[in-house]
């Protein structure tokens, strides 16, 4: 493939998952919230949480949270109705564990995420023609601390849960994509990296509503799957099955030519 054809190119990345291993922190502060508010009777596992975001519409972590304490209180026979569950009680108290008591001054378990890419596999795609963005369900200032604070990435091309609807709609994808191209020419190829299902389909409903270019979704392995050989490939199938091209168990797999050779395979 020609530097001409890579250059038409674009790549967006999920955040959490594929950039930092979440699997401590946003995934944590779920089983926290979730047994705080089941009163310590039940504390979802890793498993839990997968098969729950594995139905591909619980990209939001604080409904997911508020969903898993209803699923547990719906088996004890109480109905939704009968629970009315405080939102925004859920989502200060999931705050308080991921982010820290204090909004200005982080010190939750946001500060201990590894890091999944280094900045230098950034500027080996821009060093290839290949334009890069972000597209995250993470709160703006949880995504920035990552991208700008860790990363020391200077402003880059971010949209984030604030600024449009959660996956699967593809909007946050579709506005990633014009920021990126900011006027310019259109990419003929949007390659989507992402960890779960509902990045998947949010690939699909992308390509669904604009056909003019081509989309690809890459799915990644969040480490914490990865501990065994049964649950990475139980999730890859998931990943396979809801659409990804192929599946990496590390972002930073996705090289030039990766890229280059699967545009090329897709528009065979």
């Amino acid at each position: 493939m020609t530097q001409e054809t890579s250059t038409k190119a674009a790549v967006v990345f999920d955040i959490d998952g594929v950039v930092r291993d979440v699997s401590n922190s946003y995934r944590r502060a779920i089983a926290d919230t979730v047994e705080y508010f089941t009163k310590a009777a039940y504390r979802p596992t890793p498993l839990d949480i997968d098969q729950l975001k594995s139905e591909g519409v619980w990209n939001n972590d604080w409904e997911a949270s508020q969903e898993l304490i209803y699923r547990y209180f719906s088996v004890q026979g109480q109905s939704r109705e009968e629970l009315q569950l405080d939102y925004n009680a859920i989502v200060a108290f999931f705050q308080s564990r991921y982010r820290g008591p204090d909004p200005n001054n982080l010190t939750g378990y946001i500060c201990d995420e590894p890091l999944l890419l280094q900045s230098s596999y950034l500027d080996e795609l821009t060093q290839a023609g290949i334009a890069w963005g972000f597209f995250s369900g993470a709160t703006r200032v949880s995504a920035n601390y990552v991208l700008e604070k860790r990363l020391g990435l200077q402003s880059p091309v971010l949209i984030a849960m604030e600024d449009a609807p959660g996956k699967p709609d593809p909007s946050g994808l579709f506005a990633t994509v014009s920021q990126i191209e900011n006027g310019i020419e259109q990419k003929s190829a949007i390659v989507y990296v992402g960890d779960t299902v509902a990045d998947m389909y949010t690939v699909e409903k992308a390509r669904s509503l604009d056909s003019a270019r081509t989309w690809i979704g890459v799915g990644v392995l969040p480490p914490h799957v990865q501990e065994t050989p049964t649950r990475s490939e139980a999730y890859s199938e998931t990943l396979l099955r809801a659409g990804a091209a192929m599946v990496l168990s590390n972002v930073q797999e996705l090289t030039p030519i990766q890229i280059q050779k699967l545009i090329s395979r897709v528009c065979a």
